[in-house]
Parts: structure tokens; sequence; C-alpha cells
């Protein structure tokens, strides 16, 4: 039997919207309060969603403390408390939550246990974002 497992963590971080692309004037037109030079901070939920048969043996789709401990080194210690313009993975790339969202799949990609269907990232009570792969490289492996 296929069932699907979703799971929930949480960080905090800070970043500033900002591209080299555009001058200081455009930049604060398209990214608004979010180019602040100081930077700004959100508390992100990821949701991780993975897939695969439930081992008959153990009733489950992958141990949940094998999940939790991937998350901790791979996820929490990369990211939590983290300003994500100074991480390797947003030299090169704006550090929106849609780009974070393609990061972080990326990272997931290498938890084995079970396949990973998707990661959906709250980063305000009205924003979230999907990312389930696709075509474009993830911001860290370009």
């Amino acid at each position: 039997m296929k069932a699907y497992l979703s799971r929930r963590y949480h960080f905090s971080a800070s970043h500033r919207l900002n591209t080299d692309a555009y001058d200081a004037a455009r930049n604060r037109e398209i990214y608004g309060k979010c180019n602040n030079p100081h930077g700004h901070g959100h508390n992100y939920t990821v949701q991780v969603t993975l897939s695969g048969q439930v081992d008959p043996a153990t009733g489950m789709v992958c141990n949940l403390a094998d999940l939790d401990l991937f998350a901790q080194k791979n996820l929490l210690a990369k990211f939590d408390h983290a300003n994500l313009n100074t991480l390797d993975c947003f030299q090169n790339t704006v550090s929106t939550t849609e780009n974070l969202t393609a990061e972080i799949y990326s990272i997931f990609q290498n938890f084995t246990a079970a396949h990973l269907e998707r990661i959906h990232v709250e980063e305000t009570s009205n924003n979230s974002f999907d990312y389930v792969g696709g075509a474009s490289p993830a911001p860290g492996t370009r």
C-alpha cells in the first residue's frame, strides 16, 4: 500500500531581496519593503511531503526519527537564524521564498528512505510556496 507522509519544521531567518541586475531604485520598486538595506526576517514553516510503500513490519512509510535527524542536520542547521543572503546557495540567486523552496527541495532529494513529493513553505500567514521539482535546477545546484 502506498501512503503519503507530511512533516513540518520551523526556522527563523532573515534576508534582503535585491539583485545586482538592477539599480537601487529598480530594486526598491520591485521588492518594496523587502529591499530594506538592513534586511528583514520571517518565521518559516516547511512542510515536507514524502510517499512510499508502507513497510508491512513497521507500518510506516519511513522512520520519523530518521527524517527528523536528516532535517536537523541538513535544513535547520543550515537555515535557522541565518541571513539567507550570506549562504552559498544564494550568492548568485535572489533569496526569494520561491528560490528558498526550490533549495529545500534539492536538500530533501537526498533523503532516500522515501520519495520526495513536495516542499511547502509558509513565509507569512498570507504567503506560501510549493515546489514539486521540475526542469529548472534548484538555486544551490546551478
